[in-house]
């Protein structure tokens, strides 16, 4: 379980209206549990990306106290990420953050290769579901935006995960590829379990949600 108790990033507190009043999740109390299903939606620069960074470990700029399974992550060592990124957090960031250098199996393989949770075979499978066998041995530099977004949601879904974390995952996907990826996207978080948070300008796509939560 994450909890969130009073979180204030520095970046909105100093913004003139920076953190709404009615936010859920900034100052406030909040958690989110394995096997449920999160939709956060917020204006563009309310901080979707901030929170999710937050979460994931990758901002400390903040006030509040954030925790998962009860440890606060101030507290997490570079090992205890290193484990939690692999075993119970997986992400899609919304800059993508693949290695333009690798071809588009090549990033899959770097991160399936740190836990070895799916077989190459059930890789292709995922891939030709979302119409990427074709272009998986093309650099990530070489796709467009949106093969790069399907790269990065196939890389996400290749390790064993608690929760899922969305950051607009679909900017550059039509309504054909959206469908395609939140079914798989939905099929591998009740395979395993898991719960989802994707943040939003409003979208709610084609998944159904638990809650929904104004950022």
């Amino acid at each position: 379980m994450i909890e969130l108790n009073n979180i204030r990033p520095t970046p909105l507190v100093e913004m003139p209206n920076g953190i709404s009043p009615d936010s859920g999740i900034f100052a406030t109390q909040c958690h989110f549990e394995k096997g449920k299903h999160y939709l956060v939606n917020a204006a563009s620069g309310k901080g979707k990306s901030t929170f999710l960074h937050i979460i994931y470990g990758l901002r400390t700029d903040f006030d509040g106290q954030a925790t998962i399974h009860g440890k606060d992550v101030r507290s997490y060592s570079p090992s205890d990420w290193a484990n939690c990124r692999q075993r119970q957090l997986s992400i899609v960031f919304q800059d993508l953050r693949l290695f333009p250098q690798l071809t588009g199996l090549e990033n899959i393989l770097l991160k399936n290769g740190q836990t070895g949770h799916l077989n190459e075979a059930e890789i292709m499978e995922m891939a030709d579901r979302l119409g990427m066998s074709p272009y998986l041995n093309q650099t990530a530099a070489t796709l467009s935006y949106g093969q790069r977004q399907r790269i990065a949601i196939l890389r996400a879904l290749c390790q064993p995960f608690e929760i899922l974390l969305l950051d607009e995952p679909f900017s550059h996907l039509d309504e054909e590829n959206i469908k395609l990826a939140s079914t798989l996207i939905y099929n591998t978080c009740e395979r395993q379990g898991a719960g989802l948070v994707m943040v939003s300008l409003g979208e709610e796509f084609f998944f159904s949600y638990d809650y929904k939560i104004d950022l």
